[in-house]
């Protein structure tokens, strides 16, 4: 192997093979302060260059490769993260969650955030209504978050958020309420939580763009399976951040972000508009989920939400 800065080596013919080119971009980390860094960066160009070199590619490749990180930065900025797409539209998102979130027998899985998470939800009553304006057939969410021997959480928190019937998140509607289809809620004493959603809905991520340009050149689709999204964290305890599936929804085994794990479906209960156990206000026909969510120990000061920008 090169020293960093020197030449590449040169064959008997006094060319420079291909491997040499390689072996000298690898030197050239070796002297990184950081040693998680330098093993990033020497990992990434073997792997890299490992594999320009197994599909031989050529330069209107590497220009069309080119042409796209261009203009998925171009599309990026703080309404549209389209590299976040990249991520999840090619598994990466998944496995690296599957990674860093080696969870022990009973806790709830997790899954990826999703591109449309906002901090900052609105802090609501329970049993309150996240629907700011009229959004689908009314969901009754309830149930209790615990630890894993099965003692309630009292005081943790559920971050919620979720689509509508027009198949977009309040950061997609222009027509909708900032707040829409979203909020915070508090665990009782009990560990017990409920409010009022809708039953969510399948949906298209954005495919005007770079992501679903590569969608449709490979034949895939852009959809997501119905779910709503949740964060929940409680002192002494890892963060979860999660989805709960719709057990009759569309494109469960197909997801185009890989986000689907069986144990993350539920059934929503069919109720008739005359059921004497209705929410407040609800006058049609409506959906009921019970939901427990159990948590690992752990510290959820250290498990930070990623800031993934909004999506449009």
């Amino acid at each position: 192997m090169t020293a960093a800065g020197s030449r590449p080596d040169a064959s008997a013919s006094g060319r420079t093979p291909p491997e040499a080119i390689t072996a000298q971009v690898l030197a050239s980390f070796e002297s990184t302060p950081d040693a998680r860094l330098q093993e990033l960066m020497r990992s990434f160009i073997g792997h890299l260059h490992a594999f320009i070199t197994e599909v031989g590619l050529n330069e209107d490749e590497w220009s069309d490769a080119i042409r796209v990180l261009t203009d998925t930065g171009h599309i990026t900025d703080d309404q549209r993260q389209e590299f976040i797409l990249w991520s999840d539209t090619l598994g990466v998102s998944m496995l690296v969650d599957a990674l860093s979130h080696r969870l022990p027998p009973g806790a709830t899985e997790s899954t990826v955030l999703g591109p449309f998470y906002v901090a900052g939800s609105p802090l609501r009553e329970l049993g309150a209504n996240i629907a700011e304006q009229e959004a689908g057939t009314p969901a009754w969410i309830h149930g209790s978050v615990r630890s894993l021997d099965g003692t309630p959480i009292a005081n943790a928190e559920l971050d919620v958020w979720q689509n509508g019937d027009n198949r977009l998140y309040a950061v997609q509607d222009d027509d909708a309420p900032d707040d829409h289809l979203r909020g915070r809620f508090a665990t009782d004493p009990d560990g017990r939580f409920a409010f009022q959603a809708v039953r969510p809905v399948p949906y298209t991520i954005p495919n005007d763009g770079p992501v679903g340009r590569m969608l449709e050149a490979t034949g895939r689709h852009p959809w997501r399976p119905a779910h709503i999204h949740l964060v929940v964290r409680a002192p002494g305890h890892a963060a979860l951040t999660t989805h709960i599936f719709d057990a009759e929804s569309e494109y469960l085994d197909r997801d185009t972000v890989f986000a689907v794990k069986p144990s993350l479906l539920r059934t929503f209960r069919e109720r008739p508009a005359d059921d004497p156990d209705r929410p407040a206000g609800v006058n049609t026909r409506w959906v009921s989920l019970e939901l427990d969510l159990i948590l690992a120990p752990g510290d959820a000061s250290h498990d930070a939400v990623i800031d993934r920008g909004r999506t449009h």
